[in-house]
């Protein structure tokens, strides 16, 4: 819900598949909108895309690998000249390898934790003092962000620890703070969920949802509430996982050996995936 004076929304990771379809929606909703990913080809070409799709819209970019240490400061220094007002801030950007725990590069396991975890919380940090009550901040997490699941170790980590931020930082700053949001989508059809995951949801009938499902989700969780998972079954698994894990662990174990078996069909090149970066 867009606050009634003009403030701008900060997206990252826009040129990816969730990112892409959330600039959209949120140009539509009226917001200003600068938008963040790695990549300035793909992030350029999207910019005129939609600057021709809403002529009477506000919308910047800024190609920047958030990976970095200094990206947030970049960031809060981008807000701090302009004089800019914070209202929404999403934390969308992530990358996934989909690999035993043995297989996984050093690159491979700190790029997960940099991109999903410490990227979102070095930048909440810095664009605090750009926020108030009335602007949220939401962190795109991911229902395995509860469930452990294999073939994702690191990433699960990762998308746990960002929950648990996301739960701890909302009680901290308390209600006359910015309202910490988590948006937990299950699979979702992008480039992130190609390859070995594709072909893994296909064969085990998970459901997987558009980009654009995942965007109205978003949208909807700006109107109230502070976590939304996505996807009757998995909201399930993570009940259970929470009152039953043990329960959960022999269902899983059971599909062990065939999870492993899509998890290997990655190449090692394949392995990492960074659309939303």
């Amino acid at each position: 819900m867009q606050p009634e004076r003009q403030s701008w929304a900060l997206v990252t990771g826009a040129s990816g598949g969730i990112g892409r379809a959330l600039c959209d929606r949120l140009l539509q909703a009226g917001w200003p909108l600068l938008m963040v990913a790695r990549r300035t080809g793909p992030l350029a070409v999207q910019l005129r895309e939609l600057q021709s799709a809403y002529p009477d819209g506000q919308v910047a970019m800024l190609a920047l690998d958030l990976a970095g240490e200094a990206a947030a400061s970049i960031l809060a220094d981008w807000c701090q000249v302009r004089d800019l007002h914070l209202g929404l801030l999403v934390n969308a950007a992530g990358v996934q390898a989909f690999a035993p725990l043995s297989e996984q590069t050093e690159r491979a396991i700190l790029a997960q934790i940099q991109l999903n975890l410490l990227a979102p919380i070095r930048l909440t940090r810095a664009l605090l003092p750009f926020m108030d009550g009335q602007s949220q901040v939401v962190n795109l997490g991911s229902t395995f962000g509860d469930i452990g699941y294999p073939g994702f170790s690191v990433y699960c980590a990762s998308k746990a620890g960002l929950h648990q931020f996301s739960q701890a930082l909302g009680r901290e700053l308390g209600p006359d703070g910015p309202r910490i949001c988590l948006l937990a989508p299950r699979a979702t059809d992008t480039d992130l969920n190609a390859g070995g995951v594709a072909a893994l949801n296909r064969a085990m009938g998970n459901g997987v949802d558009s980009p654009q499902q995942v965007a109205q989700a978003l949208m909807a969780l700006l109107k109230g509430g502070r976590r939304r998972y996505l996807g009757g079954p998995e909201r399930l698994y993570v009940l259970l996982n929470r009152l039953f894990p043990g329960l959960l662990d022999r269902v899983l174990g059971g599909q062990r050996k065939k999870i492993l078996q899509f998890c290997r069909a990655d190449t090692p090149a394949d392995t990492l995936k960074e659309p939303q970066s």
